[in-house]
């Protein structure tokens, strides 16, 4: 028997529901390997099922037909390994909680310590840069350090896969590159495996190693994978940067039948 590679492999991985109409296909022939620690986006136009793939991974949609697998184990559930930071920041984290109670909260569900608690929380608020801001509430803070607080929160359990959908699309374009910075650093220092969704081309190549791109549905499938070997901090001067975009461009563009 062949042994899995380690890391996240989806194969044959297809996704669909039965309507009055007949059966509607989102996803189709999903195969995919994700490698322990990279920072792999996937890009599309809105409603290609790219959250779709988000939740089988998560483990909160069973899929049709294929196997999902982290390091050779099926993924039927979700799970401690998988942690997702969603878009609604506003919404996201309990506003009757401090800062660092919200980041504490998946630590006391683990049963840890006092002491232990504390020591991670510690290390998660210097991670993230908040550790002066530990005792204000989520109605205190920007939504660039609410999504700050999110990602301390998700890091806490140590997950194998940080699932990130759209984090940054409700934040202004300066809040957003900034983020993105920050993220880069936060993600290098916590050699974390990130799965990042975005239907924005250019903030796939400033984040990604490798970047998964998808047509649009019904039936979506990874269309091609592009490796963005590209020096970090990447720039729109370099000129590697802007062919990689129009690249990407280029592919959405023909799938949409414009090209």
């Amino acid at each position: 028997m062949l042994q899995s590679p380690p890391g996240l492999l989806i194969r044959d991985l297809r996704q669909g529901f039965q309507t009055r109409f007949g059966w509607t296909e989102v996803l189709t022939d999903i195969d995919l390997h994700i490698h322990e620690g990279e920072f792999f986006c996937l890009v599309g136009p809105s409603g290609c099922g790219k959250s779709t793939l988000l939740n089988l991974i998560a483990g909160f949609l069973p899929p049709t037909s294929g196997v999902v697998q982290l390091d050779g184990e099926v993924l039927k559930r979700p799970g401690n390994n998988r942690v997702v930071v969603f878009q609604d920041v506003h919404n996201s984290l309990f506003p009757w909680m401090s800062v660092r109670d919200n980041v504490e909260f998946g630590l006391k569900m683990l049963r840890l310590t006092a002491v232990e608690r504390s020591r991670r929380v510690d290390e998660l608020l210097d991670l993230v840069r908040l550790r002066e801001h530990d005792t204000k509430f989520p109605d205190e803070l920007s939504g660039g350090m609410k999504q700050r607080v999110q990602i301390a929160r998700a890091l806490a359990i140590k997950p194998k896969i940080l699932l990130m959908d759209e984090p940054f699309g409700s934040l202004d374009a300066q809040t957003r590159q900034s983020m993105q910075t920050e993220l880069l650093r936060i993600w290098q220092q916590a050699k974390t495996t990130v799965v990042f969704i975005t239907h924005d081309i250019m903030e796939s190549v400033v984040l990604a190693d490798r970047i998964g791109v998808m047509n649009r549905g019904p039936g979506s499938r990874i269309i091609e994978i592009l490796n963005a070997d590209l020096p970090r901090p990447r720039t729109i001067k370099d000129e590697r940067f802007r062919s990689l975009v129009s690249k990407i461009e280029g592919l959405l563009g023909l799938e949409n039948g414009h090209g």
